[in-house]
């Protein structure tokens, strides 16, 4: 596999993820932006990068090794992990927890991680739910918020 069939691959996904995202609709109106402004980004920042690898791509690229393999699927299951319980525990809990959990698989320390997630957590909640009125859930924290 070389620069270009990842940038190829990234374009398709940029793509596809467009064409679901396009008729995402509110059935009120709860963000300045709508629903639709995430994916919409995101598909264009992937497409964006895919463009760049498959124009200037053509490097041969080297596999990757078993515990780089064994981390990449260790994440997959924590971000799939962190989705499951992004609704009951919150936006501030999960994503502190997430935080510590990437941390540790890629080598943080615990204190690094611990202060770095929980910093996370809270920053992130109030720059969007306060800050810019994204409704995000609180969980357990709700009494607390």
């Amino acid at each position: 596999m070389n620069d270009r069939t990842l940038g190829i691959c990234a374009l398709i996904l940029a793509a596809f993820m467009t064409w679901a995202g396009w008729d995402i609709e509110a059935p009120f109106a709860y963000e300045p932006v709508g629903p639709r402004a995430f994916p919409m980004l995101v598909a264009l920042i992937i497409g964006l990068c895919g463009l760049r690898l498959a124009i200037k791509g053509g490097n041969p690229i080297e596999g990757n090794s078993l515990a780089a393999n064994s981390r990449i699927a260790l994440m997959v299951l924590g971000a799939a992990g962190y989705a499951f319980l992004f609704q009951w525990l919150g936006f501030i809990i999960a994503t502190a927890l997430m935080t510590v959990y990437v941390g540790r698989l890629f080598g943080g320390g615990w204190l690094k991680c611990v202060a770095g997630g929980v910093i996370m957590g809270v920053f992130f909640f109030f720059l969007f739910d306060r800050l810019l009125d994204v409704v995000l859930p609180t969980g357990l924290l709700g009494d607390l918020l």
